[in-house]
Parts: C-alpha cells; structure tokens; sequence
C-alpha cells in the first residue's frame, strides 16, 4: 500500500480511500482543495494503481494496514475518514475496530451485508469480459465515449485521464476476484460499530441499487446518529468520483460544524 499526501502535516489529517478498480487519483481533486486547510492522505489499496503487484486480500486485511500507518503517522487518531463504495466499506471496519479513530467519517455508496449472487455475477463477468473492460485499447475507448455519456461538468480532466490510462490496464482479475469475494460476498457490518464516536454522514445517489440505501438504513440502525444523504438524480459514487465540487460542498460544511 501507498500513500500520496497533501498539505501541511501540522494541520488536521483526513484520509480519502479509494473504490474497488481506482485508485488514490480518485480523490485527487478534493484533496488539492482540501490541502489548504488539512493535511490529505490518499492511500493506493493493493492491487490498485501503482500497486497493481501486490494481492489485494480483503476488507479486514486492508483495514489492518490502515490502523497500522495512522497509529505510526497520525497518533492513532485522524480528523476525518471517508471512502467511496469499496473505500467506504473500509471506513466502516475502521470506525468499528477503534471508537475514537476519527472525529468525522463520509461513507459513501458502499454496502455492509453480504450479496452472494451479485458478486457471483460481477465475478463472472470479468472471468468472461475482464480482458474487454480493463485492456488498454478498451479504457481508452472509455475515456473517449466519456464526452458521450457524461455531460462536461462530469468529465475527467487530462491530469485524472493520463493516470486513468496509467493504472486501469494493469487491474489483475485476481484483485477483482477477491474484492469481490470480501466486499460483497463476505462482508458484514460489525457490532462494535456501534461504539463509535465519529460524527458520521452516509451518502449514496437517488439511482443506486436497493442493496446501497438499505446498507445506509442498516449503518444507521447501528449508529443513530449518522445522517444519511441521498443525491438526487445521481449515480453509483458520483460525488466522489465525477463531481469534486459538488463533493466539496457537502463534505467541507460537515467537516467545519461543531
């Protein structure tokens, strides 16, 4: 695992944690605003980006080594934790292993009870389809049909584009196959959660699966307080991963209040 960071090291530290198939360049556009007031930490998962090599393993292992670089970097303890659809499953297990670890934390679009059949599904599409959706020739087709599909305030800039064509060609199917295993299959919000004493937001799009908006009801059932935000008229991570301002706009207020 690697770790890009931002800002000065004196001032409050958050971490942003990636979704399955990215990588730290994910939040890249969030963390240079928020450098000007935080300290922002972007970790690469294994099996992502520059760390393409190294097996991704699990939730729970991918947790350890988190605990393990904020206890050694941050004092054991972080200003704020969030993550997108895998990266926020990941917030969780973080928020249920140490109560005080974080003050605040933004789940984002992520599910915390096991789904066997989708993820036998999405396993067999990239054993069958894997070659068609992560080659090279097959991500530059998607970074082309972007201006297509999304209209212009959700397109990637060419600094997201170049590391967008960097690091996708190089996802193994065996990091695909065992995020898929963990994250959907196998993952299950823990008791201990309940325990924390982060301010929490949970936030998904008005058109996500049903499995994410009772995965927000479900966290919440655990921790009360958590507020829950649907955005309207949006998509599976799109805050996180298309709209950095609009994502600033929700995430910066939360972060400031008392």
């Amino acid at each position: 695992m690697k770790f890009h960071e931002f800002g000065n090291k004196k001032s409050p530290h958050i971490m942003l944690i990636h979704g399955g198939g990215n990588a730290w360049w994910n939040y890249l556009r969030q963390a240079q605003v928020l450098s000007e007031n935080y300290y922002v930490i972007l970790p690469t998962l294994d099996g992502h980006g520059e760390e393409y090599e190294n097996t991704y393993i699990s939730t729970e292992d991918t947790a350890d080594k988190l605990v393990e670089y904020i206890d050694k970097e941050c004092g054991g303890h972080i200003f704020a934790l969030c993550g997108v659809s895998l990266g926020g499953q990941i917030v969780m297990e973080l928020l249920s292993r140490k109560p005080d670890i974080t003050q605040k934390a933004i789940i984002d679009g992520s599910i915390c009870y096991p789904r066997p059949t989708m993820a036998r599904f999405c396993i067999a599409g990239i054993r069958f389809c894997g070659g068609l959706l992560f080659s090279e020739k097959a991500c530059r087709f998607q970074i082309a049909m972007m201006p297509k599909l999304l209209p212009k305030n959700m397109q990637y800039p060419d600094e997201i584009k170049a590391y967008y064509m960097q690091d996708m060609p190089h996802v193994r199917k065996e990091t695909l196959y065992n995020m898929y295993r963990t994250y959907m299959m196998q993952y299950t919000l823990k008791d201990s959660v309940k325990k924390t004493t982060a301010q929490v937001m949970y936030w998904y799009g008005e058109k996500e699966m049903k499995c994410v908006k009772n995965s927000a009801k479900m966290f919440q059932s655990y921790v009360a307080s958590c507020r829950i935000y649907e955005a309207k008229d949006y998509n599976h991570g799109y805050l996180s991963l298309y709209l950095p301002n609009e994502w600033l706009a929700i995430a910066e207020p939360f972060f400031q209040q008392k």
